[in-house]
Formats: C-alpha cells, structure tokens, sequence
C-alpha cells in the first residue's frame, strides 16, 4: 500500500464498519480513491487480506460518499481477489482508472514456471459494480514459445486472444458474481 495512503485511511477507519466489525489497517493490501459513482465526491476501495488462520483470498470492500460526506459500504465481497500480500511477485492491487473504474490486479511473478497477470477492469453501473474488461496474460519461463494474451470487453463480448479475435455473449456480470474461470473460458485460456 502506498505510504501517502496509509494515514489518511487510519482516520478513516472508524466509519469503515461492515456487519459492526472495523477493518484492521494491518490487513489492507491496497487501496484506492476516485469518484466511482460520478456524484463528484471522493469513494474508496479496499483489498483486504482475511483474518488469520484462513485459507479464503483477499476481500473487496467499496464505498461510496454519502449525500452529507461519510463514507458508506456499497460492496462488500469476501474471498474474492487471490493474491499473497508480502510475498514478492504475488502482491495483488487495485488502482483507480482516470474514467473513474477500478483496476484490480492479480499476478505471479515469482513462483514457479508459470508466470501470468491478470486483470479486471471494474466499473459503477446501474446501482452497482460490473466487471466490464479482463486482461490476461502468461509466459513459461522454461518455454519462451508457450505464452498467452487476451483482452476481452465482458459487457460486448468482443476481444482479441492470442492476436485472434473474440467473440462471446456481453454480459453485465456483478463484480460479486464473478469467476476468474469465466474469463478464461471466453477468451479459450484453461
């Protein structure tokens, strides 16, 4: 997490309550700041790591800016974005994007021969959060000839894998009931 993030988001915690329970600043993997819902007022996203003795992957937690400024839990979706936080090359991040969607970020840079990254692209429709784009990419470090890319706009369902195009049903899929296994299905990546 980034530094100049740190301190503001301790004073934010107090109103950043799910289900009555506070989230630990320990637990925060990274966080961002834009306007998601375009009303003009400043919301966060969290990437919160699971409390110990847990195997489930990271938490999202979005909020938006209330009418009178505190903030308010919009999203709250466990066991959602894998990543080790603390482990090199394993990181997992979200940042925000200038047209006010979110990037959530998800690698392996480090462990074993298959390297990938993987990307979702999310943004505030109709009251709620969508998946709207998957990026995808792969390498095997033992074999420079075995690689993969897709990109694909879930809401058109119009991309392009391994230099191809693509093309499957668009959907509006909520960032809560999204699967990392329906991207690669569409974009033919097992």
């Amino acid at each position: 997490m980034h530094a100049r993030l740190t301190l503001p988001l301790v004073f934010l915690l107090p109103s950043l309550a799910f289900a009555a329970e506070a989230i630990d600043p320990g637990r925060i993997v990274s966080a961002a700041t834009g306007d998601w819902n375009k009303d003009g007022a400043s919301d966060l996203a969290l990437l919160v790591k699971p409390g110990d003795g847990t195997d489930e992957d990271n938490a999202v937690y979005i909020y938006l800016a209330g009418e009178d400024g505190p903030l308010a839990v919009k999203s709250a979706i466990p066991n959602k974005v894998w990543g080790q936080y603390g482990l090199v090359g394993q990181a997992p991040s979200i940042t925000a994007l200038p047209n006010g969607s979110l990037l959530i970020t998800t690698h392996n840079d480090s462990v074993g021969r298959d390297r990938w990254e993987q990307k979702l692209t999310v943004a505030y429709r109709n009251f709620d959060f969508v998946v709207a784009g998957y990026t995808y990419s792969s390498y095997d470090t033992l074999d420079p000839n075995n690689t993969s890319q897709c990109d694909l706009n879930v809401l058109t369902g119009k991309g392009k894998s391994n230099d191809k195009p693509v093309s499957v049903k668009g959907e509006l899929v909520l960032l809560k009931d999204w699967t990392d296994d329906r991207g690669q299905h569409a974009c033919g990546i097992y």
